[in-house]
């Protein structure tokens, strides 16, 4: 069953970049934050190292320009450098013209510090294209990106899409221009969809409800995606007086993550995105 391939991916942001927080931490006060996700950056790709993964690193832009030597790190170690556009905007903020530009900076930014990296796969901030967004596809493809994992499949009051599939597939949103979408991994149980993939959720249930459902998607020969962020390896980052659901989500066993991740890893194999596409083109021919 190792021969099936999840996609391992990494949302480079940090800790007061979150929608979570967004009520505390404004936009303009960015620069007077702590950047904090180096180290736990660099703990993710020798973790990596140690289990023979390799991942797609979705990377801010923002982040990219104050840190361009982690940029050069992760494509040194053999990952997949990918875009999460340029400063954690919602798709719907953007707007369709402003998504376009959002996309075409940080492309430019990514490629100029990787020495013309190739910049193919995208993830939109939040998990925010949706129905609000019929244009995100089209302009995907239209600036030359092949695969994406912008679409959560289930209903969350912040994002997601419960009609969705599940599973890896490939889209045309224009004539004979796809592009392949791979959604986190959800499982269904009693007719209901249970997001296990990443983020709060990987913190929050157990490792042994993920590994099952990676398992069931091996033996069914389909893929899936985990994701997480650096700042989830750092339990000791500020905190900012945030409360209710939205903190339960972004603190909720943080001490935990590296753990579980290793766990996973020592279970499953895992690559990128871009292979998981490549793969699956090949099984579907």
């Amino acid at each position: 069953m190792k021969s099936v391939r999840h996609a391992l991916t990494v949302d480079v942001e940090d800790w007061f970049q979150v929608l979570n927080l967004r009520g505390k931490i404004a936009r303009e006060s960015w620069d007077d934050q702590e950047l904090r996700l180096e180290a736990p950056t660099r703990r993710l790709l020798d973790l990596f190292d140690r289990y023979d993964a390799k991942a797609t690193f979705f990377t801010l832009g923002w982040i990219a320009e104050r840190v361009p030597s982690l940029v050069e790190e992760i494509v040194m170690r053999g990952h997949e450098l990918a875009s999460h556009g340029y400063d954690h905007k919602l798709l719907p903020e953007l707007g369709h013209e402003g998504f376009r530009e959002d996309l075409r900076r940080t492309t430019r930014i990514l490629q100029d510090i990787s020495g013309g990296q190739a910049v193919e796969s995208f993830r939109a901030c939040t998990w925010s294209v949706g129905p609000a967004t019929p244009w995100a596809f089209p302009t995907l493809v239209e600036e030359g990106f092949l695969y994406d994992s912008s679409v959560q499949p289930v209903r969350n009051p912040d994002y997601g899409n419960p009609e969705a599939p599940l599973g890896p597939h490939w889209l045309e949103p224009l004539p004979g221009r796809p592009l392949f979408e791979l959604p986190p991994l959800v499982a269904e149980v009693l007719g209901r969809r249970l997001p296990l993939g990443g983020g709060g959720y990987l913190r929050l249930f157990p490792v042994a409800w993920i590994s099952r459902a990676l398992r069931h998607r091996e033996k069914a020969g389909q893929p899936s995606c985990l994701y997480l962020h650096p700042w989830e390896l750092d339990p000791a980052q500020p905190r900012v007086g945030t409360k209710g659901i939205r903190a339960f989500r972004h603190y909720v066993h943080l001490a935990k993550t590296e753990s579980k991740l290793e766990t996973l890893l020592s279970r499953h194999s895992f690559t990128t995105v871009k292979e998981v596409a490549l793969a699956t083109r090949r099984r579907d021919s």
